[in-house]
C-alpha cells in the first residue's frame, strides 16, 4: 500500500520521535539501525522529512535528527504519507488500473474505496505521539 520509502519513513519519524520523549537527538546510522534500514535510503529519507518539516535536522558532530515535543501530538501519520507519496494511497485503484472511477470502475472499486476512506481516517487521525508512545510502553516494534 506504502512505497518502502513511507514505510522506512514512518518507522524514523516514529523512532525519533520516541527518543524526542527522552530530549535525545540521534544519528543517521542509530536511526537506520533501529529501523533496520541501509543508511543510504534512510539518509535521503530523513532529508525529504527535514525538507517537509516532520523532522529537524542539525549538521555537525552534535548534530542529528530531533522533533520538538510539542509537536508529536498534531503531527499526523498523513502528514509523513503526504511528504514521501504524495496522496497517491488515496486514489489508486485495487486493481492497479490506470483508469478507475465512479463513471468507470473496476470489479472492486466501491470495496476498495471504502478501505481508502478507512486507510484516510486512520492515518489522519492517528498521531506520532500516539505511535512512540506504545514503542515506549513495549506495545509495538520497529524491527522483526
Amino acid at each position: 500500500m506504502f512505497s518502502k520509502s513511507c514505510e522506512y519513513a514512518i518507522k524514523a519519524t516514529i523512532y525519533i520521535a520516541e527518543q524526542a520523549g527522552f530530549d535525545k537527538r540521534v544519528g543517521l546510522k542509530e536511526i537506520a539501525q533501529a529501523i533496520d534500514s541501509p543508511e543510504a535510503f534512510t539518509a535521503k529519507i530523513l532529508q525529504q522529512l527535514s525538507k517537509n518539516r516532520i523532522v529537524d535536522s542539525v549538521k555537525g558532530p552534535s548534530g542529528g535528527f530531533s522533533m520538538d515535543k510539542k509537536n508529536l501530538e498534531v503531527l499526523k501519520l498523513s502528514q509523513i504519507v503526504k511528504a514521501i507519496d504524495g496522496d497517491s494511497v488515496y486514489k489508486g485503484c485495487g486493481l492497479g488500473f490506470n483508469e478507475c472511477s465512479e463513471k468507470k470502475p473496476c470489479p472492486v472499486h466501491y470495496k476498495f474505496k471504502t478501505i481508502r476512506d478507512e486507510l484516510r481516517n486512520m492515518l489522519e487521525t492517528t498521531s506520532v505521539k500516539d505511535l512512540s508512545m506504545n514503542l515506549n510502553k513495549g506495545l509495538a516494534f520497529l524491527k522483526k
